[in-house]
């Protein structure tokens, strides 16, 4: 199986990408938190640094476009060969109302008439790989059938399905028949993406869906940073707790680099902590406290009573999921 890393918007920069790719192996690609682009074709120093081959050095990466215009999204294409990138991805899925609001991510689904326009014009220019994460519309599951007719007209190198619509976001849950038509079908290779967070979930989706060999997992590995191993059959790695630790401390460091004071950094690392906290068996209180607290002292106190004291499961609560 191939394992891709989703991205998060506010959780899996540059930094945190690099650090988690230090620790933890087994994933393929690591895709961008979207970078928008603009009539001004430029992008600000934030997104370049998300790009910069000093910053994703010996990580491999594929920048994630976030447009509706075939000339800005070219133009950033164009960007991203010259960094030395060989693929970007266009996020079709993105569901934020600010985003959709624009007729991008998401929004562009409703629209199969300028998305033929658009593919059209890329795909006339594009000369590197071009891949695709999509839902399965904005409002309703019927409109996955003609959605994945238009993209079967295009040479996506890959097509990662999220099997929701937008307006599931991510609480509702995903729709499996609908995965199914696109493995019956898409012309394009397929990746599968949504609530992969288990094993015993992991299991049932490669027993339901046995020709699929690619897999895109995002919150189940910030909640189990080792979950591939997990899914691989090894279970934890050895010292797995001690790993986790020297995890948080090497990405703290990192974000303080960047985020100048360790105030700052508390609260980026706080992101983390939404999720991780659900690997830690009988941690509501101090999961409470950590998420009040605004005291960098206690931050450090609290997360190392966490990694010290609480006992480590094998792979975070599913439960959390909904939240």
């Amino acid at each position: 199986m191939h394992f891709y890393f989703a991205p998060l918007e506010g959780l899996t920069s540059y930094q945190f990408r690099a650090v988690h790719h230090r620790f933890f192996h087994g994933v393929e690609k690591y895709f961008t938190p979207f970078l928008s682009t603009n009539q001004t074709h430029n992008f600000g120093n934030r997104e370049l640094r998300e790009l910069l081959p000093a910053n994703t050095a010996g990580v491999p990466t594929v920048p994630q476009l976030l447009s509706r215009v075939a000339e800005d999204f070219l133009w950033a294409l164009g960007l991203c060969r010259d960094l030395g990138y060989t693929e970007v991805n266009l996020n079709l899925g993105c569901p934020s109302a600010t985003v959709t609001a624009k007729g991008k991510g998401a929004g562009f689904l409703s629209d199969l008439d300028g998305l033929a326009r658009f593919f059209d014009a890329v795909f006339r220019k594009a000369d590197i790989a071009i891949s695709v994460k999509t839902r399965l519309g904005m409002h309703e599951i019927a409109e996955f059938g003609p959605l994945l007719a238009l993209y079967n007209r295009y040479p996506i190198a890959e097509l990662i399905v999220h099997p929701r619509v937008r307006d599931d976001f991510y609480r509702a849950p995903v729709h499996p028949d609908s995965f199914s038509h696109a493995v019956e079908h898409s012309r394009n290779p397929l990746c599968y993406n949504g609530d992969i967070a288990t094993q015993s979930g992991y299991a049932d989706f490669a027993d339901r869906f046995p020709t699929i060999d690619r897999v895109m997992i995002g919150r189940g590995l910030i909640g189990t940073p080792f979950l591939l191993d997990v899914l691989r059959g090894k279970g934890p790695p050895a010292q797995a707790r001690q790993v986790l630790r020297d995890f948080h401390d090497m990405l703290y460091e990192a974000y303080r680099g960047t985020y100048g004071s360790n105030r700052n950094t508390m609260f980026r690392m706080k992101e983390l902590w939404f999720y991780l906290i659900h690997l830690f068996d009988g941690s509501e209180a101090l999961g409470k406290k950590l998420r009040r607290t605004t005291n960098v002292e206690e931050y450090r106190l609290l997360t190392a009573n966490i990694f010290q004291n609480l006992p480590l499961r094998r792979e975070a609560d599913p439960t959390w999921l909904s939240l």
